[in-house]
């Protein structure tokens, strides 16, 4: 994939998902599947998954919305929350998936504004479908699961980037032609290749006079090459401490909320 083909990290509006991927009918099928084997075979079908066994992308996904509906039976969410909330975490992986280069802050910022979409009153922009200590416990588990493996996510479900460098150098001797090119000349002039064999002697290849110059240029190159080999990964490693920080900083705000939400109901 080169660069012109990369999509770059875009933001996401929030709108109003209940009922965007399961309907009503969904739901009711999803309430009466008892067993982990059920649900599975149900979702699989609904979200057209059936490949699951033989394709890990189709796997990886299941098992993402399962641990969504079941985490979402967990909490005691109605049918509303439910489809609401698995409309949330579809989106959101959707949005994560989209590119191959990072873009959490993009990701989590359209998760914010997806939750809070759904916990306000303010038609018809947003509905409060879920009350506050729901919205700790959402944002919770979207950041233990989700987010924190991000990066395996991006890993699954997009190509990877490779970098490609082709140079071109002015003044330097075309290329000699090539065995075939030679071949066919021969035979165009009447001479077969046997016969060029036997009557010309064997000539050994001259040493090139640029082989001293391409030598000291790939030398060149490897060392360029090593240095922005070092400068990717200790950007790579800064942008991971800054995610890391990040989730440390989300996970401790989060705790603040539950222990206030506690605090008001006593």
């Amino acid at each position: 994939m080169g660069p012109e083909s990369l999509q770059q990290p875009q933001p996401h509006k929030a709108k109003i998902c209940m009922w965007k991927y399961l309907d009503v009918h969904s739901m009711d099928l999803i309430n009466k599947a008892e067993t982990t084997d059920d649900l599975k075979n149900l979702l699989s079908k609904l979200m057209n998954l059936q490949d699951f066994d033989s394709n890990p992308r189709s796997a990886i996904l299941l098992d993402l919305y399962f641990y969504t509906i079941q985490f979402s039976r967990e909490q005691g969410f109605s049918r509303e929350q439910t489809s609401a909330f698995f409309s949330i975490v579809k989106d959101v992986h959707e949005a994560c998936v989209e590119t191959p280069l990072p873009n959490v802050e993009e990701c989590y910022n359209y998760f914010t504004e997806l939750v809070f979409c759904h916990s306000i009153r303010r038609p018809p922009f947003s509905i409060n479908l879920f009350s506050q200590d729901q919205l700790v416990l959402i944002t919770d588990y979207m950041i233990n699961t989700y987010f924190r493996h991000y990066k395996l996510y991006k890993y699954a479900f997009t190509p990877q980037v490779r970098l490609d460098i082709s140079f071109t150098y002015i003044g330097m001797p075309e290329p000699e032609p090539k065995d075939e090119d030679a071949t066919a000349e021969s035979t165009e002039a009447g001479v077969s290749p046997s016969q060029e064999e036997t009557e010309e002697p064997e000539i050994l290849p001259e040493e090139s006079p640029t082989a001293v110059l391409r030598e000291y240029i790939a030398s060149q190159l490897n060392q360029e090459l090593a240095q922005l080999r070092l400068s990717v990964e200790q950007r790579l490693k800064t942008t991971e401490d800054q995610f890391n920080t990040k989730l440390v900083q989300l996970e401790k705000g989060s705790g603040a909320g539950k222990g206030s939400a506690k605090g008001k109901k006593k």
